[in-house]
């Protein structure tokens, strides 16, 4: 395999792709679906003052999957050499041939490949793929430096993280597509001194398709020790119900742990408590959640899916309301239901007018979620308990820092419990949720 360099890299990988779906085809397969993938990515880590790890990933791979006399299989391999890759392709399909037939696993039908929206998702930045060595070790000493403002700072390790990956898919039945993104990210892990033993450990860092539109390294170093010192004295504060307010970091984590609800899959597995809530309203009108794969710079941002299926923006949660589910082609048959696509691309929620800052200023008492630490989500019954951190919040400011406290519930009781959502979601995450308000939340502690 050539050297996957230059502006052809993508009409080889689309070629070679191409070339796997006819191997298939003559090998036996009714159809075939082919996807070759290229990837490099390296990463430098930095701790206390000096390189301490740099790790490369390169890979390259084909991903097979065969549609044989009603029987269907996936296979991958990394070895694309004529002579073998044409023995690897026969072989699969011999094997296929011995497993049992499902009337479901059937190709997809290629009117949900049209459609396919042309715009430039504008996911790939130069400034990425050139960036240098001499460039990633200053940064990680640029985000040091700032985190060490402090005397009571005992360790900090940076890391600067970058990736380029290109694909092509192709199928027996019309489907060829390409896509190409960069992303990269960078931030810093901080630890202090807090008396004689303890050690409070805090983090930021961000990410994007782009550097242009990061936070600067010396903002994101800075605002990792801010966020650790401002964990010095956090304790566990008595059992309340009260209003708890959830930072849109810790938001993204709180809605994007219930999606999984939302396949189709776990619908038919009967793993979802929202499998029989479709047009009914689940939360409060202040929700609604959309998925928006044509998101521009958007991490999950993708002009088709898994399977090839166009994609397109549609609303999951319309103000409460439940509207529609992620639903591949498999579990669709099964349903009955008209697949729309099989996974979340960005999830973005409505916003309201003010910030976490004016939110937290219009809260007399309650408490603020930065993080959540551990704990679990039962998406067959909704009910989900968790760790968290934050600070309580008294006459409109922040107050006293806690931990080693837990919230319990169930998401559909919750989610009716939303009362204002902010105007300031976190961009590098996947879902782009901004603070959340949910009133008379239960909080065991003390």
């Amino acid at each position: 395999m050539p050297d996957l360099v230059g502006e052809k890299m993508t009409d080889t990988l689309l070629a070679q792709a191409e070339a796997a779906v006819g191997l298939a085809k003559r090998a036996g397969a009714d159809d075939a679906v082919s996807a070759l993938s290229w990837h490099r990515g390296l990463e430098f880590q930095w701790r206390d003052g000096r390189l301490e790890d740099v790790k490369e990933n390169a890979t390259r791979g084909l991903a097979l999957a065969l549609y044989v006399d009603g029987r269907f299989s996936t296979h991958a391999t990394s070895d694309l050499e004529p002579t073998r890759l044409r023995a690897f392709v026969e072989e699969a399909v011999a094997l296929t041939r011995h497993l049992q037939p499902d009337p479901y696993r059937l190709i997809t039908d290629p009117s949900l490949y049209e459609g396919r929206a042309d715009v430039d998702l504008d996911l790939v930045d130069p400034a990425v793929i050139d960036l240098t060595r001499r460039e990633r070790t200053a940064w990680c000493a640029e985000l040091e430096e700032q985190a060490r403002g402090d005397e009571s700072v005992v360790s900090v390790t940076t890391r600067v993280q970058d990736a380029h990956s290109q694909s092509a898919r192709a199928s027996s039945n019309g489907f060829r597509g390409t896509e190409t993104s960069t992303v990269a990210s960078y931030g810093t892990t901080v630890t202090i001194r807090e008396g004689e033993t303890r050690r409070p450990e805090d983090h930021w860092f961000v990410a994007g398709t782009h550097l242009a539109g990061l936070p600067a390294r010396t903002a994101v170093g800075a605002e990792a020790l801010r966020r650790v010192l401002a964990r010095r004295g956090a304790s566990k504060v008595s059992s309340r119900r009260t209003t708890m307010l959830v930072h849109p970091e810790a938001a993204s984590g709180l809605i994007g742990r219930m999606v999984g609800a939302l396949a189709a899959g776990s619908v038919q597995q009967r793993r979802s408590f929202l499998a029989e809530k479709q047009g009914e309203r689940i939360a409060s009108p202040v929700l609604t959640i959309r998925d928006d794969p044509l998101r521009p710079r958007g991490l999950g941002s993708t002009l088709y899916d898994g399977e090839g299926i166009a994609a397109q923006p549609r609303t999951l949660i319309g103000d409460g309301v439940l509207e529609s589910f992620f639903v591949d082609t498999y579990y669709g048959r099964k349903l009955g239901w008209e697949p729309t696509t099989g996974s979340p691309s960005n999830l973005v929620l409505a916003q309201g007018d003010k910030d976490l800052d004016g939110l937290v200023a219009d809260t007399p008492d309650g408490i603020l979620v930065t993080s959540w630490i551990g704990g679990n989500a039962n998406l067959t019954s909704g009910d989900f308990s968790f760790g968290v951190r934050g600070h309580v919040v008294k006459d409109g400011a922040l107050a006293d820092p806690v931990s080693e406290m837990n919230v319990t519930g169930n998401y559909l009781d919750l989610l009716q419990r939303l009362v204002a959502a902010g105007n300031d979601p976190v961009p590098w995450y996947p879902c782009l949720a901004p603070t959340l308000v949910f009133d008379d939340v239960q909080f065991s502690g003390s």
